[in-house]
């Protein structure tokens, strides 16, 4: 009697919506930057992306509200260090079942749209497809581009079958494509002249959520400038979906309001923002003019890194504020640097993991207290430690 022969399941792939549901997704980047070929840095580029699905129409597409939050570090003789805030962009777009985007011209992000890209039927390991897409990237800083750079390119997809990541099987497909394209010149100003590149990423979907809950992505581009410069990067990433639990901010300030309390822990306070719940430490004491930390300060940080422990889903938001003295740009350095001071010396007690903590620097945009008197400038010279909801 002969051995009978299993057959492969197929998937028919699609992204299913339900309106209120919130998640958030947390993407890694490492890159090695070369210019005229010579490695330069090293960077690891944070985004949070946090989402919700404001309404779902009778063809299942779905309405995105989303935030992307992007921080970055670079390597030096010191080590890594903790993630300094870079931008934060709103998209409010639509998605359909079969993942194409209707999205306005004026949103950066995402950056990669229409990936994946379904065809309309079931698919067997092994099968193959492949559809546009489109890279979208932000140039203002760089090169003064002002509009959102739009980069075409052809994806090819591979249906692998169920492949184990993390513990769980998923159903997998490969994601590959390639750019060569060359943009418009921009009159009087350094632009790119001629843009190549690879992307190579394997994405583990979820069924139960309709979405992928991975993927992961090797990747080079290659950027020709108008000056006859190239600039190359190199690198990985991946990004994990977690489903955004709720935060009751009110009784988790309560509760770290007590344990402040209880600790006789001076000049802190709580309260509820938009972002989360704020614990703000007022006329925070470094060296003077520096961003060294005295040793009473690091004290304090101890044990409120005890209290940060009872919270360990949730990301930090290190901000750093200064009173109105100075320069505008030194204000605003000197508050990156004490941001960063106080996320570095929590990190190295454990606190968290480098890319839960992010840093910012406001200088003196958001006073608390007077600026005119000793005692307000005080209570503006604080550094706050952030409890985000996403």
């Amino acid at each position: 009697m002969g051995l009978a022969l299993v057959p492969l399941q197929a998937e028919q792939f699609r992204f299913s919506y339900v309106k209120g549901d919130k998640f958030r997704i947390l993407s890694v980047v490492q890159e090695d930057v070369y210019i005229n070929r010579r490695l330069t840095h090293q960077a690891e580029i944070l985004n949070r992306i946090a989402v919700t699905i404001t309404d779902v129409s009778a063809n299942g597409t779905g309405r995105h509200d989303a935030i992307f939050q992007t921080s970055e570090r670079t390597s030096s003789v010191a080590g890594w260090g903790s993630f300094s805030w870079s931008r934060e962009y709103r998209s409010v777009f639509d998605r359909d079942p079969l993942g194409r985007y209707t999205i306005g011209k004026e949103y950066y992000m995402p950056v990669v749209r229409d990936v994946p890209l379904f065809p309309d039927r079931e698919l067997a390991p092994g099968d193959i497809w492949s559809a546009p897409g489109e890279e979208v990237h932000d140039f203002r800083d760089s090169f003064g581009i002002v509009e959102p750079y739009r980069i075409p390119f052809v994806a090819h997809y591979t249906y692998v079958g169920t492949q184990p990541y993390q513990g769980k099987d998923y159903p997998t497909f490969t994601v590959r494509y390639t750019i060569f394209y060359e943009g418009p010149p921009v009159r009087g100003t350094l632009y790119p002249l001629r843009i190549m590149g690879s992307s190579d990423q394997s994405v583990y979907w979820s069924k139960e959520l309709g979405q992928p809950a991975a993927y992961r992505e090797t990747f080079r581009i290659v950027i020709e400038l108008s000056n006859g410069q190239t600039v190359e990067y190199r690198g990985t990433a991946r990004a994990d979906l977690y489903e955004a639990e709720p935060m009751n901010r009110e009784q988790v300030a309560q509760d770290i309001q007590k344990a402040l309390s209880g600790e006789k822990i001076e000049n802190t306070s709580v309260r509820v923002s938009e972002e989360g719940v704020v614990i703000s430490l007022e006329n925070i004491q470094f060296e003077a003019e520096s961003a060294v930390l005295l040793p009473s300060e690091q004290q304090k940080l101890r044990q409120i890194a005890q209290i940060l422990q009872k919270y360990p889903d949730r990301d930090l938001l290190i901000a750093g504020h200064t009173a109105l003295a100075g320069t505008a740009q030194g204000r605003h350095r000197l508050s990156e640097e004490r941001a960063r001071a106080v996320a570095d010396f929590l990190l190295t007690l454990g606190v968290r993991r480098p890319e839960q903590v992010i840093t910012r620097g406001y200088g003196a945009e958001r006073p608390i207290a007077d600026n005119s008197t000793e005692a307000g400038r005080s209570k503006n010279r604080r550094v706050e430690i952030i409890l985000l909801e996403n």
